[in-house]
This record gives C-alpha cells, sequence and structure tokens, in this order.
C-alpha cells in the first residue's frame, strides 16, 4: 500500500514521530502527555472503600431457551451497588455489570437476540469471534431503541462532523448501505467455529463505544471443545473468569466519564486530556471494588480480561509463590497454547486475555494473597486478594502439551500491509486519532484481504495502542526485528503497540466474506476514528 491509504515500506522514524507529536495540541490547550502514559488519570468524587472488604462476585452464566441454542440479552438501565452503601446506574446486559457469561460449545451454532431498552442506540461485537458480517457488530449496524424510532438518521461529513440527528453521528458515511439501524432488537448469529478459547462481548457503537462499555456494557463469552475436555485442568468452582476494569465515581456514587454530551446523544468525545484514554481511581474484578476471594490451596484456572477502557495491566502475586513461578499459561486470546508458560507476570493491554493456572497449593493456609497492577499508581496498584482458608484434595494438573497450534511463517503471507496508529492533529470535536493518516470513513476501505488467506501487517505508533482485528486472528512475528514477549504467544486478536514499536503480525482470514474493521482498543481512540474498514473479498 502506497500513497495517501498506505504508508512507504520505510514508514517513519522515531525522530518523525516524536516530531509529529511534539507538535500537536489537543482541543482547550492540553498538550499530549508523555507517551509512556496510556490514560488521563480521572478521580472520584466520594470517599472510596478499603480495598479487600467485598466478596469476588461471579457473573451469571447465559441460559438458553428451551431450544437449547437461542439465547436473549435484554440491555437496560439497573441501579447497582458497586461502592458499599451508595448506588449506581449502569447500563447492563439483562441489567447487570458485568453481563451474563456465555458458556458454549464449539461447532454448536448460538442466536442472540439483543434487545435495547436504553436511551441510546447500540451495537453489539463478538470480540475474537469467527462471525458473519451482519452479526459482528460493525460500529454503524446500531439496534435503535423505540423511543429514538423515526428521528434518528446518520449524519454526514469527515471525522470531528459527528453530526447528526441523535448523535448517531460520524466520521464520513459516504455509503448510505454503511448504517443499518434496527428497531429496538436483532438477532445475532454466532457459528462457533472455532477452537475453544476466551472472548468477551461489548457495545460497539460508532463514536460512543468508551462511555458504553464504560457504563457496562461488557461481558465473557467462553467456548470449549472436546480437545479442552480431556486435559485435567481445573474445573468447576475452580474457574473463575476475571473481568477487570477501572471506573471513577461521582459524589452520589454515579459513574463518573468526561463526555462531552453525557446524554450520549449529540457531541461525542470526550473533554481535555482525556482524549489519551479514560483511567478511573476505583480497580473492579467482576464489577466489584477491590475484592476478596476465599481459595482452597489447590490449583485454579483463571481467565483474566484487560476491559479497561485504557488502561494497561502489569499483574503480579504478592508474595509470590515460595517456588515456582507465579502463573502457568495456557492460553491467549483466541485460545490453548501449545504449550504451558511459567510466568512470574502477566502484561494485557486493552482487550488482550490470558488463560492461566495459579497453584495456590504453594501458598501455606492463612497467606493472603495481593494481585497488584505493577503499571498502576495509588490505589490502582491493588487489583484483589486471594485468602487461601485451607486444604483440600486436587486432581487437576498442566499437561506439558496443550494442543496442536500451527505456527505460521513468512512464507504463509500472500501480501504486506502497513498501518501506521497516531495523532493525526485537532478536529472539530477535539483530538482526531487515525490509521495511515486517516480519521475512520465507514464507506471506504484500507484493505481487502482475501478469504483463507495470511497477509503480512507492520503496525507503527506514536502512543500505546492496542490494536484489534476483527475477524482476523494473528500471530505475532516480532518486535523492532526481535522476538516477541512472553505475552504474544499463541492466537490473539488483539495485540499491544507501544510507543514507537515496529510489530509484525501475520494475520489469517477465515470464516467470512465481507466488511470488518481494525481499529485501536483504546476506546476513547476508537471513538476519536483511529479505526479502518478492511473488506475480506
Amino acid at each position: 500500500m502506497t500513497g495517501r491509504r498506505g504508508l512507504p515500506e520505510g514508514g517513519l522514524s522515531r525522530r518523525g514521530l516524536l516530531g509529529a507529536l511534539a507538535g500537536v495540541t489537543l482541543a482547550g490547550g492540553c498538550r499530549l502527555a508523555g507517551a509512556e502514559r496510556a490514560g488521563a488519570p480521572l478521580a472520584s468524587r466520594l470517599p472510596l472503600p478499603r480495598p479487600f472488604a467485598v466478596p469476588l462476585p461471579v457473573p451469571p452464566v447465559a441460559r438458553p431457551g428451551a431450544d437449547g441454542t437461542s439465547y436473549e440479552l435484554v440491555q437496560r438501565p439497573a441501579r447497582v451497588e458497586i461502592i458499599p452503601g451508595t448506588r449506581t446506574e449502569v447500563w447492563g446486559y439483562d441489567g447487570v455489570f458485568p453481563g451474563p457469561t456465555f458458556d458454549v460449545r464449539a461447532g454448536r451454532p448460538i442466536r442472540v437476540r439483543v434487545v435495547n431498552r436504553l436511551p441510546v442506540p447500540t451495537s453489539t461485537h463478538l470480540h475474537g469471534g469467527v462471525t458473519p458480517p451482519d452479526s459482528d457488530g460493525y460500529p454503524t449496524h446500531l439496534v435503535v431503541p423505540s423511543g429514538l424510532a423515526g428521528r434518528f438518521r446518520p449524519g454526514h461529513g469527515g471525522q470531528g462532523a459527528h453530526g447528526g440527528q441523535a448523535g448517531q453521528g460520524g466520521h464520513g458515511a459516504r455509503r448510505p448501505e454503511a448504517w443499518r439501524p434496527a428497531r429496538e432488537t436483532f438477532v445475532h448469529e454466532y457459528p462457533l467455529g472455532q477452537a475453544a478459547a476466551t472472548l468477551w462481548y461489548h457495545d460497539h457503537r460508532m463514536d460512543f463505544t468508551g462511555p458504553q462499555v464504560y457504563r457496562g456494557l461488557a461481558g465473557m463469552f467462553l467456548i470449549r471443545d472436546e480437545a479442552e475436555d480431556a486435559l485435567p485442568l481445573p474445573r468447576g468452582d475452580r474457574e473463575i473468569p476475571l473481568l477487570i476494569c477501572d471506573r471513577a465515581f461521582e459524589e452520589d456514587g454515579a459513574l463518573r466519564y468526561p463526555s462531552v454530551d453525557p446524554a450520549l446523544l449529540g457531541e461525542p468525545g470526550v473533554t481535555g486530556a482525556h482524549h489519551q484514554g479514560v483511567e478511573g481511581d476505583v480497580m473492579l474484578v467482576n464489577g466489584a471494588p477491590w475484592p476478596v476471594a476465599e481459595v482452597a490451596a489447590v490449583r485454579y484456572r483463571l481467565r483474566f480480561l484487560n476491559a479497561c477502557n485504557a488502561r494497561r495491566l502489569d499483574l503480579r502475586l504478592d508474595p509470590p509463590p515460595p517456588s515456582g513461578a507465579a502463573f502457568t499459561q495456557i492460553g491467549g486470546d483466541i485460545g490453548l497454547l501449545s504449550r504451558p508458560r511459567p510466568l512470574d507476570g502477566l502484561v494485557l493491554a486493552g482487550a488482550e486475555r490470558a488463560d492461566v493456572v495459579v497453584d495456590f497449593g504453594a501458598y501455606p493456609v492463612g497467606t493472603r494473597v495481593v494481585l497488584r497492577n505493577r503499571l498502576g499508581a495509588g490505589r490502582t496498584r491493588e487489583v484483589m486478594r486471594f485468602d487461601v482458608v485451607r486444604r483440600a484434595g486436587d486432581d487437576s494438573a498442566v499437561p506439558a502439551r496443550l494442543a496442536r497450534v500451527r505456527t505460521l511463517t513468512p512464507r504463509d503471507a500472500v501480501r504486506r500491509r502497513r498501518f501506521d496508529f497516531r495523532l493525526g492533529g485537532p478536529g472539530p470535536h477535539g483530538a482526531r486519532w487515525t490509521v495511515n493518516g486517516l480519521p475512520f470513513d465507514p464507506g471506504t476501505a484500507l484493505a481487502a484481504p482475501e478469504l483463507g488467506t495470511t497477509e503480512l501487517w507492520t503496525l507503527t505508533s506514536d502512543f500505546h495502542h492496542p490494536v484489534h482485528v476483527h475477524l482476523g486472528h494473528f500471530q505475532v512475528l516480532s518486535r523492532n526485528g526481535r522476538p516477541p514477549r512472553p505475552s504474544d504467544a499463541g492466537w490473539k486478536d488483539t495485540v499491544d503497540v507501544r510507543p514507537y514499536e515496529v510489530v509484525q503480525i501475520l494475520v489469517h482470514f477465515a470464516g467470512f466474506r465481507g466488511r470488518y474493521v481494525v481499529h485501536c482498543h483504546n476506546l476513547e481512540h476508537e471513538d476519536m476514528a483511529m479505526m479502518a474498514n478492511i473488506d475480506v473479498v
């Protein structure tokens, strides 16, 4: 790809990126903070609870209808207790935050009927799913609540011109067919033609993904298969999904988010330096602040998801186990690894997952093990605590061989592309984050990979950008010409591209033809146009 929609193979130098970045000023006169900082901290306005005072909740499991394959999720407001002693309105799938956990089988298709009873349009994306384009949660395939019917139509114009009725606005919808509003209800078809994996689902509405996920529209989605069933991994109540996010709160307990329009029906965007990404000062796990989980002195399977809007995580156990690694990673974004990997820490950018086993049997009964985030500051350095309270029998194990995983090589690639993620300068509504110098336009595409092929993509950046590819699954080939990091293992759908880094990935496209997107999963960057179409042909 060359010219305006692509970049020459040489790309930009680090000095060139620094120079371009240094000259950019955000709306309101705020300059972009140091590139190593992932987001702009947001302080709560109510007294924060002491840590480790509430038990770890486990989200409910989604239940199908009588046919065993049809599900319904009703998006609706609900008032829940997050900070003890206060009530917070969330927007939840079935009114809960996080939403119900799907626990489904590979190769057994399901249908999910989403009903929107919120005051805003929504679009639900199964993150990591191999899904037909009409069911993928494309940013303009919206489910419009009945209260907005008749006065909702797409806007026009370039990035920053997010206008239009009811804030559906956009970055330049040039083709009417790009807008596909549904009246209150939409049925997603999920074929589940993929291996066992830890996925998740969340809102994906164009221009407003950040605030709508922040208000609660996210949940876990677990796929299982026979190959995973045959492994002697921890099961039942010793397998725990851990959805980690950060939030800030108003004095009355409401969620605090710096939207230009808090109703999310007019002008999109966030205020001031929060264009860099919104970080809160309260760490939540499964919707609870700094919770505590009582565990037996046995192995547990923990499925970690970084569901923060912008915060990166470097998770450590304190104290570390007396012997052996803290974590044994068995899976990543898109399924099991070929072999287990011992790790002392888990580095997760936004939307990345890590499927790990922790052996609490290495600790004496009575030990309190704190899960810390080394990238946090102050209270956000603590995430949750595990209390080892009893001994128990344990027939689980982590086998030396987990799954057959094909390793891609550059010889598999039929084409090479380059994507540059960077701040493109101020727009009418603040910062404009771009891909290859262009803001998102639903009517145009930057790439047209062929179904069934593999491509080598080179990703460059000016900031921390967790890059997510819809439909395409990939393996990380290199970072700055060196081997990938331990956190890059296995098949992935999201990769953390650090400031001024050059990351090469081998992306394989399988499943369906149609229009999908690639974007930064810092949700404020995504909302400010750091997204591009890819047409799988």
